[in-house]
């Protein structure tokens, strides 16, 4: 790569696709963006592969127009992947059966039947979680459903290693991808699961390779297709909130819990326990860009943020006032309004709000952001890792969200990354990993707001959101 290059970020979200232009030095230079549109059945509710592969090649088709870009970074969440053939220009994105949309409904005599292959908390990785969060359950219900298919299909690729495929034609696995509660991958012990090899499936799981090692450079098929300049170079990739705390170890920190947030509110920390996770929650060991253990915490606060703002949130930011009335009346957003429960076992699907309902959209908007603050943390007390807790991601666009966090957590550091674009300036450090140096790094230490009885609701929030579920 030269010192001048171009890096196009595809970073592939479960809910939003964004495509990105950046220089080498971290400088953004354009972004595009695009829904991860979900198909019904049959056979699933399963992601559009096929129309998205046009949105990324016409798109960055028109980026190489404008930059220079010699290198892609595939980035993407942890909760999917792909079954593939053998050609990635086939239809459907080269999926030998459509990729399962992670919240589809898991049908009940494949949830018993998995429960009882999926191995220890060890191997998992995480407690079974909601729906098909778990790639090895995905793979469980394609193998039932289209034994043909599955027998004829090539391999099984995360979501940035599917990309890379489709990029490059060349398939490979990733610690940090693999150890995103896949339940394929033990991470401690750095081998498969017992369920690939009770099942199989070892045959579609491909060589590891590191995160920022070239897979090759882009298909013929795909250059002449969109008109795209022969000779990209494709990395392999990696998961999303692994490359994003990535930023911050490269950094040089140390004792520290970073929360991402998003879709998910993710806690990780090389500091937490993995021994000692607590089962019964959304513990989870994850694995770092070099596959060692690292201690996470998950829960789906950007679905439960929605659910209980409600259609009428346009995007405003929080009165205060609100909040403060919230806190003051005693009004609380018990978890969990999504079908995942999180920390709170047992409580999908019953959430309920309880003392005096909202009276207006400020004041639903300012209960939405509550649970944010009290789920992350809510995580990070969970986790028990690193002492400084770091806040990046989506909900830093709300500017109460760090000062409302910091105030739930008296007497303990809070900051927050004053990067919005954490996930792609992580991945312009695999493109320029040959030639490393420490990346800058700022944070902001964060004052607590002032609202009075903030404390005690709080306690009360959270005896009443552990009794939700019991």
């Amino acid at each position: 790569m030269s010192d001048r290059a171009t890096i196009a970020v595809l970073d592939v979200g479960k809910t939003n696709v964004k495509l990105w232009a950046a220089s080498a030095d971290g400088a953004l230079l354009e972004q595009a963006e695009t829904r991860n549109t979900v198909l019904p059945g049959p056979p699933w509710q399963h992601h559009d592969l096929q129309g998205l592969g046009d949105w990324v090649g016409e798109t960055l088709a028109g980026f190489c127009r404008r930059h220079p870009i010699e290198v892609i970074v595939p980035v993407g969440h942890g909760s999917g992947g792909v079954l593939v053939g053998a050609d990635p220009d086939a239809r459907g994105g080269g999926a030998a059966l459509p990729m399962i949309d992670y919240e589809d409904g898991c049908p009940p005599e494949l949830d018993a039947d998995y429960a009882a292959l999926a191995g220890s908390f060890e191997d998992r990785g995480s407690r079974v979680m909601m729906a098909m969060t778990h790639a090895a359950r995905q793979l469980l219900r394609i193998q039932r459903a289209d034994a043909d298919a599955f027998a004829d299909a090539q391999h099984y690729l995360n979501v940035a290693q599917y990309w890379g495929w489709w990029f490059s034609g060349v398939a490979a696995s990733e610690f940090s991808a693999m150890g995103a509660q896949t339940h394929l991958w033990n991470v401690p012990r750095r081998r498969w699961t017992p369920i690939v090899e009770a099942q199989g499936w070892g045959r579609l799981l491909p060589d590891f390779r590191p995160a920022w090692a070239p897979l090759g450079p882009l298909r013929d098929s795909l250059a002449q297709r969109f008109g795209l300049p022969r000779g990209l170079t494709i990395l392999t990739g990696a998961h999303d909130s692994s490359i994003n705390f990535h930023r911050y170890r490269a950094a040089g920190l140390t004792d520290f819990t970073l929360v991402s947030t998003g879709t998910w509110i993710v806690a990780m920390s090389r500091e937490a326990d993995t021994a000692a996770s607590d089962q019964s929650r959304s513990a989870t060991i994850n694995a770092d860009l070099t596959g060692e253990p690292v201690g996470g915490a998950l829960a789906m606060g950007g679905r439960e943020f929605s659910m209980i703002a409600g259609k009428d949130w346009q995007g405003e930011h929080v009165d205060p006032a609100a909040l403060a009335r919230i806190v003051q009346q005693g009004t609380m957003a018990l978890p969990s309004f999504s079908n995942n429960e999180g920390q709170f076992p047992g409580s999908a699907g019953r959430g309920r709000i309880i003392g005096p309902p909202p009276a207006n959209p400020s004041e639903r908007a300012a209960l939405a952001l509550m649970q944010s603050a009290l789920l992350t943390v809510t995580c990070a007390d969970v986790l028990a890792g690193g002492e400084r807790l770091i806040l990046d991601g989506t909900f830093l666009r709300e500017p109460l969200y760090a000062p409302l966090v910091a105030a739930l957590r008296p007497g303990r550091p809070t900051a927050f990354s004053d990067e919005p674009q954490g996930v792609v300036m992580g991945a312009l450090q695999l493109a320029g990993h040959d030639a490393p140096s420490r990346p800058a790094l700022t944070l902001d230490p964060v004052t607590p707001i002032q609202i009075p009885g903030l404390a005690q609701y709080g306690r009360r929030w959270r005896i009443n959101a552990e009794e939700q579920g019991a």
